[in-house]
């Protein structure tokens, strides 16, 4: 017969395993990210937040995790590329289109 040591101390071993879940696809990350940061951003709004800190905080944020993973003269070139992509509309979300 087994003492219940050893299985409660098998028990604690097996409760550090990790374990896989099917993670959702991007556009489904993508999703959720963005419905996480809206609503830390309505958070932070509603306890007074400035709305021109918040979104300098979120870009230098963005830019730093980005760096740190892809480097900088890799987020540099990305960079580049945000002024056209924010000249046509990208980022507009109450357009009207004529």
């Amino acid at each position: 017969m087994a003492d219940s040591r050893d299985t409660a101390a098998d028990d604690l071993l097996h409760e550090d395993e990790e374990f896989e879940f099917p993670l959702p696809d991007d556009d489904e990350q993508r999703r959720i990210a963005l419905q996480i940061f809206l609503d830390a951003w309505d958070d932070a709004l509603a306890e007074g937040v400035n709305p021109d800190v918040l979104a300098s905080t979120a870009i230098f944020a963005a830019f730093s995790d980005m760096v740190e993973t892809y480097g900088e003269e890799a987020v540099s070139e990305m960079a580049e590329g945000m002024k056209a992509r924010v000249q046509q509309g990208e980022f507009t979300l109450n357009q009207t289109r004529h």
